[in-house]
C-alpha cells in the first residue's frame, strides 16, 4: 500500500502496510538514519521525532497516524530553538556514545519551544522518557539550561 507522509516538509511516498511504525518508514524506506531504534516499546526515547511539533515515539506510532500530519526528524529540525539546543549540546559536550542523543535533542527542542524557561522539574518531566545508557543526564540538563539562557 502506498502512503504519503510529510517528512521534514517534503511529501514522500512510502510503500508499506498501514501498521508499519513511523521509525521503520523513516529508516528503511527513506534511509534517514538519525532517528534510532532502541527498545521498540516506547520506553527509551531513542526513536523520538516530532509529529506536528509534539515529541512522539516513532517505534510504536503507525504510519497511518501520521497521514496528513507533519513529521520532523533530527535531520529536519531548523528552528532557532533547534540550532541553540544543538549548539549547547556541542558546547557542553553531552554525548558519550551518542546513540540516544537524537531522541534527547528532539525532546529538548519540544520542551524549549513550549517552555523557554523551564525549571529543573520541567526538564525532568520532559526528558523522563529518554534513557541514556551512558548516564549523561547532568550534562543533558546543563545543555538545556544553557540553551534556555541563550533563548
Amino acid at each position: 500500500m502506498s502512503v504519503t507522509l510529510n517528512v521534514n516538509g517534503v511529501d514522500r511516498q512510502i510503500d508499506a502496510t498501514p501498521d508499519t511504525p513511523i521509525l521503520w518508514a523513516i529508516r528503511d524506506h527513506l534511509e534517514m538514519t538519525g532517528t534510532k531504534f532502541g527498545c521498540g516499546m516506547a520506553q527509551c526515547g531513542a526513536c523520538t521525532v516530532h509529529l506536528n511539533g509534539q515529541p512522539i515515539r516513532s517505534c510504536v506510532t503507525p504510519i497511518m497516524a501520521a497521514v496528513g500530519q507533519k513529521i520532523t526528524t533530527i535531520e529536519g529540525v531548523q528552528s532557532n530553538v533547534a540550532k541553540v539546543v544543538q549548539a549547547a549540546w556541542d558546547t557542553v559536550q553531552v554525548p558519550q556514545c551518542g546513540y540516544c542523543q537524537s531522541g534527547q535533542i528532539m525532546s529538548a527542542i519540544a520542551l524549549l519551544e513550549r517552555n523557554p524557561k523551564p525549571t529543573d522539574a520541567d526538564i525532568d518531566a520532559a526528558m523522563s522518557g529518554n534513557i541514556c545508557r551512558c548516564a549523561t543526564y547532568v550534562r543533558i540538563r546543563s545543555a538545556i539550561k544553557s540553551a534556555a539562557e541563550q533563548l
